[in-house]
């Protein structure tokens, strides 16, 4: 049963005629609003990931829940389809449970707040925002285990539930979800930073509303989800084929493991176009793993995560939001790896979130070669260590780790950055100041993007010395395949963990692993993957080539991949001339994509040698079972 919206004022909204100034003056409020809430949010949160990294995601919808600014789509469908209980004024909604919200957070550290926000009487918009907690209890420190199978080892699991009711606190509920986390005092303070951003968005919709008028409010959002729709339709229409002959346009990609030696996992997507309409089909996806790589993709969430990569590419002036998405028809069958059935794991769904973008590359790209992006930095890698330290205090870091942006139809890919455009690294001197680490290094891994006409970011390596006897988790893939190259770009490098021991003893970490025991003095060198090459890499300018040498991103070895040769600090223009030939003579791949191996087959051939690690195994799919109804 849908929930109840309870209305003191029946007066149903007029849609107004709203004139082009007072229109652009309200999307430009909401937008300074998300912000501020932004801004409130990281200016009173405790947690690394949030207050440093920015690890949450704010929105604003209209009084039927969809967005209308934000970032990550609207996260109220589910919440409003599954939630029985009634909606009124003062009410906060609080849920960590991708099942209980048909995915709208993806796993249990994301705490999604949702605030209905009334005036006279009457519903008319939303304020919503999630964060990453820290930790939120379970089998690991950071509550992320690699090798979970039930997603009750995954922490504590909360059903949509009011946490505040007529605006008092429900404290009961509030102690109960502090007192199963390992860091309580972080999580009290995030929640309430959260609790004070839906607020500010709060204050910010009434004073519009107050400003122009309820009527001429909702009638403004209105006209700007129809401008996003109408963008779209065009965008849709320009760059999606329709199907002819029963042909659609198809593309695959893998994640390299599971954590508990079984992998690749495909995910598979076929697309084609009716009319306006753009039909993603994902039924050639693996069945869903017995570990926590699932990822529970919500349609719309994969609606947000299309409009956000076509507009960005094609038109980053469009205010994005929730307009389009009646424009996209997502099919995702029930079972497999992006639509597990519970109780299946989810605590390592960030690897198949990233991919979805590679995927959606590599599918639109076929439409449009010109506009088409290489593989990037397509995950979200996580660096967790935790212990007690020499007083005996718990210390706990959780910590995103950056890569390289693919190489584009617009130039280079950025080096060292993260998959989500607003998130920030954590400086080192807050890592030094609050952690018993020190980062010995932190700088861009030379030759690690693919090479191409535009360039591949690079990857990066931090190391970090340990200062305390503890224990260290990481999440990261991209270990056996490669983040593959188009239109001639080469792929870029893969991701590699090595930790010396104090003894000088090296020792290579897999991509996923928790409870790694370190001691002091020891030294973990993380390394990430670089971004695919876009274009011909013989032609990019040689003195490109040098200026890249210069500067660190290319080493004078790797210069030969562009057919640049560098002698004595300057291009050697003969040699260079030369190489360029001899590359020019040799047979071209066929094919927009260079994935750096012609089969899963024959890249496990060549795993032990290339990695030091042995093939993963074929994975066994099984039926899977639910369980007993709650």
């Amino acid at each position: 049963m849908p929930a109840r919206i309870i209305e003191t004022n029946t007066t149903p909204f007029s849609r107004v005629a709203v004139d082009p100034i007072s229109l652009d003056i309200v999307e430009n409020a909401l937008r300074n609003a998300r912000n501020e809430m932004d801004a409130v949010l990281f200016r009173t949160a405790m947690s690394p990931g949030i207050r440093e990294q920015h690890d949450a995601f704010p929105m604003i919808a209209n009084h039927e829940g969809k967005m209308v600014v934000g970032q990550f789509g609207s996260f109220l469908y589910g919440f409003i389809a599954g939630y029985g209980g009634t909606i009124e004024d003062g009410d906060i909604f609080i849920t960590n449970d991708p099942y209980s919200c048909g995915g709208a957070v993806s796993h249990l550290n994301d705490w999604l707040l949702m605030m209905p926000i009334f005036h006279n009487g009457k519903l008319v918009s939303w304020a919503a925002m999630f964060g990453h907690m820290t930790d939120v209890g379970g089998k690991v420190p950071g509550s992320l285990p690699t090798d979970a199978k039930m997603i009750y080892e995954e922490g504590i699991i909360i059903p949509p539930t009011k946490i505040y009711r007529k605006a008092q606190l429900q404290d009961e509920i509030l102690n109960i979800m502090l007192h199963n986390t390992r860091m309580p005092e972080w999580n009290k303070s995030d929640f309430f930073a959260i609790i004070a951003a839906l607020r500010l968005a709060e204050r910010r919709v009434r004073e519009n509303i107050e400003r122009f008028g309820a009527d001429e409010y909702i009638s403004a959002m209105w006209d700007m989800l129809d401008r996003n729709r109408a963008a779209m339709s065009a965008i849709i229409q320009m760059i999606i084929p329709e199907a002819k002959d029963g042909k659609k346009a198809y593309f695959e990609d893998w994640i390299d493991d599971d954590g508990m030696g079984n992998g690749p996992y495909k995910i598979a997507c076929s697309l084609h176009r009716e009319g306006e309409i753009a039909y993603f089909d994902f039924s050639a996806s693996d069945p869903q793993s017995f570990s926590s790589i699932n990822f529970l993709l919500n349609e719309e969430m994969f609606k947000m995560f299309f409009g956000a990569f076509t507009i960005n590419l094609f038109d980053p002036q469009i205010l994005f939001n929730d307009g389009f998405y009646d424009l996209v028809n997502v099919h995702i069958p029930e079972g497999c790896i992006l639509k597990p059935k519970k109780p299946a794991a989810l605590s390592c769904r960030t690897h198949m979130l990233g991919r979805i973008f590679d995927l959606m590359g590599g599918l639109l790209g076929q439409g449009a070669p010109d506009a088409l992006n290489a593989a990037g930095f397509s995950d979200s890698p996580h660096f967790m260590y935790s212990g007690f330290d020499k007083d005996g205090e718990w210390y706990q870091l959780f910590q995103i780790g950056f890569g390289g942006v693919p190489g584009r139809p617009a130039g280079d890919g950025p080096d060292g950055h993260s998959m989500w455009p607003a998130f920030t690294n954590v400086p080192n001197e807050f890592l030094e100041a609050y952690f018993p680490l020190r980062i010995r290094e932190y700088s861009t891994i030379p030759d690690s993007g693919g090479a191409g006409l535009h360039r591949g970011g690079n990857g990066i390596v931090i190391a970090y010395e340990m200062m305390e006897k503890g224990e260290v988790s990481i999440h990261d893939d991209r270990w056996l395949t490669y983040p593959w190259g188009v239109n001639g770009g080469q792929p870029g490098l893969r991701s590699t963990k090595c930790l010396v021991r104090t003894d000088g003893t090296e020792v290579n970490i897999p991509s996923k692993c928790d409870r790694i025991e370190v001691n002091p003095g020891d030294i973990l060198y993380f390394n990430t993957w670089g971004g695919g090459g876009w274009g011909d890499p013989a032609a990019r300018p040689a003195e490109t080539v040098l200026a890249d040498v210069k500067r660190g991103l290319v080493t004078e070895a790797g210069a030969k991949r562009y057919g640049v040769v560098i002698s004595n600090g300057e291009v050697d223009q003969a040699a260079t001339r030369t190489l360029r030939q001899e590359m020019s003579a040799k047979p071209k791949r066929e094919g927009l994509f260079d994935r750096g191996f012609t089969s899963i087959e024959e890249l496990k051939d060549r795993c032990k040698e290339e990695t030091g690690f042995d093939a993963p195994r074929a994975p066994v799919f099984r039926k899977q079972f639910r369980m007993a109804a709650e």
